[in-house]
């Protein structure tokens, strides 16, 4: 037997059973991707609910006759099951033969449509891209099950945050798995014919109105600015419409689209950027090495300093921030929540203690993803 005083034999052994703990979890990994298969062939969802209660009930038995705290070993358990569900939801982005259902919001030509072809073009087994008038269908699409990812604006250089995605992302039910940036190119779209001198009205997103706020304020401004849900369904107003003092800010792909004829380029900033966040029901695993952010959505507790204390604690892990913006809380005048962008993985070392420090500080704290950082996204 060995020595209780022979610790690096006790290390040994203790290494020797995390060796045996990692082995089984690689083989239960393994055969989560054949239970994904087995869910795709007879359209299973790939969380059940029920079916995960039963087990975690089994797991808290037999971990009390094991000795061991039921509750750790279930928030343990908690851990895995969530491992497995995000493996089985990778499989369906690798399998060759499996299209991936991804919703945008937006018609063909529009920004949110452009940027999701370049994500996913060439994507062996194909992708379905759908669009969507309004990015909350699209998201309770996502919920339903309706769609396996959704491509969402989030933010822009020059216009700042689009609110209604943060919003969404408040209401639960989806994660962030990925970011894009997107460079955004506007063009003056009008009728064949269309005359600068002659356009009465502008339609486009607010967003795109809000960044070419200075081209219409110098070269417009006796044209109506009219915001419409996306650039790319403002081109086709346009078309629809049939009237030459009537045009739209959207892209050249749009003007392709619905046979529209650029009237003016160089509309916005020189470098105008939107970034986008791809959004599943699951979290998706990320290589080993690969820079990431995690995104967090907290509400602090109503005190004096409390917000300048949360980001000292975050300083103080050595945690990078990237982004911070409040939104209003509904139904609690001048209570706001904190959408927060740091560097780094939610499991690692520095994020998690950061996590624990923080908690204290908030009445809800909630990691609403962490995935690969886009090049360009600075942060």
């Amino acid at each position: 037997m060995t020595s209780p005083l022979d610790l690096d034999a006790l290390r040994t052994a203790i290494e020797n059973i995390d060796e045996e703990i990692l082995d089984a979890l690689r083989r239960r990994m393994d055969l989560a991707d054949d239970v994904a298969r087995s869910k795709l062939a007879t359209a299973a969802p790939f969380r059940d609910q029920r079916r995960e209660d039963l087990l975690l009930r089994r797991i808290r038995t037999r971990a009390a006759e094991h000795g061991l705290d039921p509750h750790e070993v279930e928030r343990f358990w908690r851990l895995v099951i969530d491992m497995s569900v995000a493996r089985q939801q990778a499989l369906v982005t690798r399998l060759d033969t499996t299209p991936l259902r991804v919703g945008y919001p937006g018609v063909e030509g529009s920004y949110s449509h452009l940027a999701a072809r370049h994500r996913y073009t060439g994507r062996a087994g194909g992708v379905l891209l759908t669009g969507f008038d309004h990015s909350r269908e699209l998201v309770e699409a996502l919920r339903r099950g309706e769609m396996d990812l959704a491509l969402l604006p989030i933010e822009n250089t020059t216009a700042g945050s689009m609110n209604e995605t943060y919003d969404l992302l408040a209401e639960g039910g989806v994660v962030i798995t990925a970011e894009l940036v997107s460079q955004v190119d506007h063009r003056l779209l009008g009728l064949p014919g269309a005359k600068l001198e002659a356009l009465r009205e502008v339609i486009s997103h607010p967003q795109a109105l809000t960044q070419c706020e200075a081209f219409l304020r110098e070269k417009l401004p006796w044209a109506r600015a009219v915001p419409d849900a996306d650039t790319g369904g403002a081109a086709q107003k346009v078309r629809e419409r049939n009237d030459v003092t009537v045009a739209a800010i959207a892209s050249e792909t749009a003007a392709q689209r619905f046979g529209l004829e650029v009237l003016a380029r160089g509309l916005q900033p020189e470098f105008d950027y939107t970034r986008f966040v791809e959004v599943g029901r699951e979290p998706t695993p990320l290589a080993p090495g690969v820079p990431c952010k995690t995104s967090l959505l907290m509400v602090l507790e109503h005190k004096p300093g409390t917000l300048g204390e949360m980001l000292q604690r975050l300083t103080l892990r050595g945690v990078n921030l990237s982004k911070l913006e409040s939104r209003p809380i509904p139904g609690s005048p001048w209570q706001y929540r904190f959408y927060v962008d740091v560097e780094g993985h939610a499991a690692s070392a520095p994020l998690t203690a950061a996590l624990e420090d923080i908690r204290p500080l908030t009445s809800f704290l909630r990691v609403l993803g962490t995935y690969g950082r886009a090049e360009g996204s600075h942060g």
